[in-house]
C-alpha cells in the first residue's frame, strides 16, 4: 500500500491502517490455506490421490470464484466513481505553486486507472 499520503488527515491514516489490518488477516488466511494444501498430500501417500485431486480442485475453484467476485466488485465500484473522482482535481490554472498538488493528483488518478485495468485483466482470466 502506498505510504505517500496526500495532505494527510487522521481519517485517511485510520482508513489506511484498517485496510492494512484486513490485508494482514487475508495474508494469514492464505498461509493457512497453503498449509492445508500441503497437508493434502497425505491422501496421495496413503494411495488416495483422487481425494487429493478433488479437494485441491474444489479449494482452487472456490478461491478463484470468491476472489474473482471480490475483485470484480471492487473494480466496478471504483470504475463507476472515476468521473466523480476526476472532478476532484485540484485547480491548477497555470499557477506554479499549485503544480505539485495538480501533478500528484494526476499521478494518483493514473495509478488507480492502471490498477483497475490490471484488475479487469485478472477478472477475465
Amino acid at each position: 500500500m502506498d505510504t505517500n499520503m496526500p495532505a494527510g488527515t487522521d481519517a485517511a491514516r485510520e482508513a489506511r491502517q484498517r485496510i492494512a489490518r484486513h490485508l494482514q488477516d487475508l495474508h494469514r488466511l492464505h498461509v493457512v490455506l497453503a498449509d492445508e494444501s500441503r497437508a493434502l498430500k497425505r491422501f496421495t501417500t496413503e494411495g488416495q490421490a483422487q481425494i487429493e485431486i478433488e479437494i485441491a480442485t474444489d479449494m482452487i475453484e472456490q478461491y478463484l470464484g470468491v476472489s474473482g467476485a471480490f475483485l470484480e466488485n471492487m473494480r466496478g465500484r471504483f470504475e463507476a466513481r472515476l468521473g466523480l473522482l476526476r472532478r476532484g482535481e485540484p485547480a491548477f490554472g497555470g499557477k506554479a505553486e499549485q503544480a505539485p498538488e495538480h501533478g500528484a493528483f494526476w499521478l494518483a488518478f493514473s495509478r488507480l486507472c492502471a490498477v483497475l485495468r490490471r484488475a479487469e485483466r485478472r477478472a477475465d482470466l
